[in-house]
């Protein structure tokens, strides 16, 4: 873990120190950035919200706002991280502007069985659990089960404590047992 002591450093544990930034002139285009990384992160803004247009339009600011700076991401060492931070916490915002419209929507998903081609109903009954987690458990559930993130990316990339990350995922594991009424699985990959 880089300090953080100059005023002019990173907030973010993702970016280095501009003593240590060394900018590579020959750094990736923002277009070959975005068309590398933009399915990923739509997937995770999907997994997050639930809603596709919703999860494009987060998409959508989120690479807008890496363009704007792109300048400054492109000498981060993890800009792909950057976005998906960005993506998280604007599904969280998201999530807070539009709560009266998810209860509606809500509500109206319990009436009639809404399906979404090429989902399975165990697969489309597991992301309707996660989204149902805490935020941050679902946001760590997501990445480590729809992009298969180790636990130190995702804690760089929520800007957590390996520690916590892991607790937020053991506890999404347990809720996700009870709500799906699954077996305990253990997973030695990480």
């Amino acid at each position: 873990m880089l300090p953080r002591a100059t005023p002019l450093g990173a907030r973010s544990r993702l970016v280095r120190e501009p003593e240590l930034i060394h900018i590579n002139p020959a750094s990736e285009p923002f277009d070959a950035f975005f068309a590398r990384e933009r399915d990923a992160v739509l997937g995770l803004a999907f997994a997050l919200t639930g809603d596709r247009g919703v999860a494009e339009d987060i998409v959508q600011d989120a690479f807008l706002e890496a363009f704007r700076k792109w300048d400054r991401i492109a000498g981060y060492d993890r800009p792909g991280a950057w976005v998906r931070r960005v993506v998280a916490n604007m599904s969280v915002s998201s999530f807070r502007r539009r709560r009266g419209e998810l209860r509606m929507l809500t509500q109206l998903s319990a009436r009639e069985e809404r399906v979404v081609p090429d989902l399975s109903p165990s697969t489309l009954a597991f992301w309707q659990a996660v989204r149902s987690l805490p935020k941050r458990q679902a946001q760590v559930a997501a990445l480590f089960y729809l992009e298969d993130r180790r636990i130190a990316d995702i804690a760089l990339i929520l800007e957590m404590a390996e520690g916590t990350v892991k607790k937020h995922l053991h506890d999404a594991r347990k809720a996700l047992m009870r709500t799906l009424d699954l077996d305990e699985v253990t997973d030695e990959r990480r």
